[in-house]
């Protein structure tokens, strides 16, 4: 399972990134989880199964579908209640959902 995360600058999800990362060790989860900035996302994303963005970065999320199909993943906003708390079992659990809801 891979999970791309997208931000700003590819920083501020970091904390989000590790919370995610000890929960799916916690849960015996074998996944890579990684932030990049909006400037790479879309070169990016070839490697995801899920591209999940930062809520101040809600803007691309329009930008980023049509490229996204393209790859055969889906995108969606991270709830800015998770982010804001790093609530990294919430996150890996939207992300789970999603690649489990997808037909490639």
């Amino acid at each position: 399972m891979n999970i791309l995360l997208a931000c700003a600058s590819g920083m501020s999800t970091s904390l989000v990134v590790k919370k995610m990362e000890e929960a799916a060790k916690q849960k015996g989860i074998d996944c890579k989880i990684w932030a990049v900035s909006q400037d790479i996302v879309e070169e990016e994303m070839k490697k995801a199964d899920v591209l999940l963005i930062g809520p101040q970065m809600r803007f691309l999320k329009g930008k980023l579908e049509p490229k996204a199909n393209e790859v055969g993943i889906k995108v969606d906003v991270i709830k800015p209640m998770d982010y804001g708390r790093c609530d990294g079992n919430a996150i890996l659990n939207t992300a789970i959902s999603m690649i489990k809801n997808n037909t490639k």
